[in-house]
């Protein structure tokens, strides 16, 4: 069933959801457009193809504590950290967002399980946007994703003064019954088939990135690409800055430290980045000393390591932040480039 709902009345649909859970969404602020807590003071701006940060922040923390230890004499004392995590709805979700997130649950849904990433992801409802008009920078489909059908629990299309809303999952239909009073839902034989087909027509958009070849990144290809020369005519301009690591989707690397408040020890977990000098520093120092090497990891994880223990998905989705925000214009499309086919890339 494919609902529909005036863009007039869509402030209607975010009231009704809200009333059931805390809903987030695309908010812009100062001019820049990140997912937030939806109020009816927001500034909501659906026409945004990327936030600056991903969805990742709801389901995979930036900072939390995971455990606490108090000790008396003898006796350790684990103390729970779990925060009650309370249902929520993340409104917007591009289809390059929504396969990051199938993405992180091979890594944390996988024994043994992180709780933490466990327990939102089974009180987020994910509700997606489809792209009609991807910006340059977008290369999503090199992954083999539809931005025009863009997954999660709920699919929406908003189409000139109209919004479409298609539940997909058990969680998505649950929602619906719970804001079917805000939606038309009466059925019409022209919604029977796939919206994309039937809602618009659909245009051809040329994107520069869109013919980027992955044709060299196979499996039994990883010595081969760990060993090329190429490595070392790529990494020099790269500041290391991790910016790209930041507001990638799918990069999931964290470091666990320990602090002691006097009265009991925090096991705190915090985002990390492999393109920093001390990542992963152990009693005998760093096992990648150089700025080569920690580059060469970046991208050999993305394009070799994870697609080889991952039933051949690759470890990106094409959204494009890093081609935005590289300061210094070094991303993944620059590295599929230069280990591509002669004569393959545009």
């Amino acid at each position: 069933m494919i609902y529909q709902l005036p863009a007039a009345k869509i402030g209607e649909l975010f009231a009704a959801i809200s009333s059931q859970m805390s809903l987030y969404m695309p908010i812009e602020s100062d001019g820049l457009v990140q997912f937030g807590q939806w109020t009816q003071d927001a500034t909501v701006n659906l026409n945004k193809l990327n936030t600056v940060r991903s969805p990742k922040d709801f389901f995979f923390s930036p900072t939390e504590n995971i455990a606490a230890f108090r000790s008396r004499k003898k006796e350790i004392e684990i103390v729970d950290a779990h925060s009650p995590i309370g249902p929520f709805a993340l409104f917007g979700v591009r289809a390059c967002d929504a396969q990051s997130l199938n993405l992180l649950d091979k890594v944390f849904l996988t024994d043994p399980v992180d709780t933490f990433y466990q327990a939102r992801r089974e009180n987020g409802i994910v509700i997606t946007s489809a792209c009609l008009r991807p910006e340059e920078s977008c290369f999503c489909g090199v992954f083999g994703i539809d931005a025009l059908n863009p997954g999660g629990d709920i699919a929406t299309w908003l189409v000139e003064d109209t919004l479409y809303w298609q539940p997909l999952t058990e969680r998505g239909s649950k929602l619906t019954t719970l804001c079917h009073s805000r939606l038309d839902g009466e059925p019409k034989d022209r919604y029977e088939k796939n919206p994309v087909d039937l809602i618009f027509e659909p245009t051809e958009i040329k994107l520069p990135l869109a013919n980027l070849d992955l044709s060299n990144f196979t499996q039994g290809a990883l010595m081969e690409i760990f060993n090329s020369p190429k490595w070392a005519e790529l990494y020099p301009t790269c500041l290391g800055c991790g910016t790209c690591t930041f507001i990638c989707p799918t990069c999931h690397c964290y470091d666990i430290q320990d602090f002691n408040t006097g009265d009991k020890i925090i096991r705190h977990r915090c985002w990390d980045s492999c393109m920093y000098s001390d990542f992963t520093l152990m009693a005998h120092g760093n096992p990648r000393t150089s700025q080569l090497e920690r580059f060469r990891q970046r991208y050999m994880h993305k394009l070799v390591y994870f697609p080889d223990n991952n039933d051949g998905a690759y470890a990106c989705t094409g959204c494009g932040r890093c081609v935005q925000k590289c300061s210094v214009s070094i991303n993944i499309a620059k590295v599929i480039k230069a280990f591509s086919l002669p004569g393959e890339q545009p």
